[in-house]
C-alpha cells in the first residue's frame, strides 16, 4: 500500500468515525424524546424538519428527468420497507437500552448478506456463510433467551433490521437506475403522510425545546452524512463501512451518562461476535468482489436506513457526489 493511500484511508476513517459519532448523538436525541412521544410523532416532525435541507441537497442533483419510477413495485416495497424500519427503530431506541438495540441492529449487514443470494445473485462461499451463521448466534447471545425477558421492543429491533436489510438489497438493485430524487423522496413523502394520519391519535403538545430536539436530529444527520459522502470519496468501502462499529462505543457512553444504563455481559459478548462476523464480511466482500460487481455490502449504506435518510436513501446523491469529484479531479 503506498503512503498516499494509506494516508487517504487514515482520512477517510476519520471522517467516517466522525460521522457516525454524530449518528449516535442523534440517536440520543431519538431515545430522549421517545421517552415522551409516540414514534409516528417524532418521525411526523423530524420529516417535517427534513424537507428544507434535503431540498437544498437535491438542488444540487445534476440528473436530468422526472420523479416518476422506472421501477415503481421495486420503490413502492423499498419505501414501505424504509418505513417500517423507521417506526421499529425509533420505538426500540425508545425503550431499549442504547447498546442492545445497537447490536440487534448490527445484525442487519447479516441479513444484507443473506438476502443478497436469492435477490441479486450473488455468490456466498463457506467463510461468509459461516460468518453469517456465527453473528446470528451473536444475535442470540445479545437477546439472552430464558433469562431475558422478550419485549416488543427486542422484536422492534430485529424487524427493523429485517426490514433494513431488504430495503438495502433493493436499493442496491435498482440503484443505479432510479434517480437519487425518487430514493430519496419517496420515503420521505410516505413517511410524513402516513405519520401524518397517525398524528390525530397520539399527538401530544410539544415545547419549543422537544421541537428544538426533533430539528437537531435533522441537522446532525445531515452533517452526518456530509462526513459519509466525503468518507467514500476519499476512502475504500472496505475501510469505511467498519467504522458503523464505533457506534456501539458512542451507545455505552451515552447510554450511560444520559439513561443510566449499563451494558450487559451479555450484550458486550454478543456485540463482538455480531462485529466481528460483521467486519470479516466486509473485508471478504473487498478482497473477493468479481470484475463490474458490487458487493451489496459496499454501497455506501448506513445499515440503519430508516431512522432518517441515512446513508442507504443518500446513496445515489453520494454516488453522483463521488462521480462528480472524480470527473473535477481528472
Amino acid at each position: 500500500m503506498s503512503h498516499t493511500t494509506q494516508n487517504a484511508n487514515v482520512r477517510g476513517a476519520a471522517y467516517a468515525l466522525t460521522g457516525f459519532a454524530i449518528f449516535s448523538t442523534h440517536d440520543v436525541f431519538i431515545k430522549f424524546l421517545g421517552g415522551f412521544y409516540a414514534p409516528f410523532q417524532i418521525i411526523f416532525f423530524f420529516t417535517l424538519f427534513q424537507f428544507p435541507v434535503i431540498t437544498l441537497m437535491l438542488m444540487r442533483d445534476p440528473t436530468d428527468g422526472n420523479l416518476i419510477p422506472k421501477h415503481p413495485w421495486l420503490v413502492l416495497l423499498r419505501t414501505a420497507l424504509a418505513v417500517i424500519t423507521a417506526a421499529c427503530v425509533f420505538y426500540a431506541f425508545s425503550v431499549l437500552p442504547m447498546a442492545q438495540t445497537y447490536a440487534i441492529i448490527f445484525a442487519s449487514p447479516l441479513l444484507i448478506t443473506l438476502l443478497a443470494i436469492p435477490v441479486l445473485g450473488e455468490q456466498v462461499g463457506w467463510r461468509r456463510s459461516l460468518a453469517i451463521f456465527v453473528g446470528l448466534i451473536g444475535v442470540i447471545v445479545v437477546l439472552n433467551p430464558g433469562t431475558t425477558a422478550f419485549s416488543a421492543g427486542h422484536l422492534a429491533a430485529l424487524f427493523g433490521a429485517g426490514c433494513s436489510a431488504g430495503a438495502a438489497v433493493i436499493m442496491r438493485k435498482i440503484g443505479s437506475e432510479e434517480r437519487s430524487a425518487v430514493l430519496l423522496l419517496y420515503p420521505m413523502m410516505a413517511n410524513f403522510i402516513l405519520m401524518g394520519c397517525m398524528m390525530p391519535f397520539v399527538y401530544q403538545p410539544m415545547p419549543l425545546y422537544h421541537l428544538i430536539g426533533t430539528a437537531l436530529v435533522a441537522i446532525f444527520g445531515f452533517v452526518a452524512a456530509m462526513f459519509h459522502i466525503m468518507a467514500y470519496r476519499t476512502a475504500s468501502a472496505g475501510v469505511v463501512a467498519p467504522m458503523q462499529y464505533s457506534q456501539i462505543i458512542w451507545a455505552v457512553i451515552f447510554g450511560y451518562f444520559f439513561f443510566n444504563e449499563t451494558a450487559d455481559w451479555n450484550t458486550a459478548v454478543g456485540s463482538v461476535i455480531i462485529i466481528a462476523s460483521g467486519v470479516y464480511i466486509v473485508f471478504r466482500e473487498e478482497t473477493k468482489s468479481v470484475p463490474g460487481k458490487s458487493p451489496v455490502l459496499n454501497t455506501r449504506s448506513r445499515f440503519v436506513p430508516g431512522t432518517m435518510p441515512r446513508i442507504s436513501q443518500l446513496s445515489g446523491l453520494i454516488k453522483n457526489g463521488v462521480q462528480a469529484a472524480r470527473k473535477n479531479g481528472s
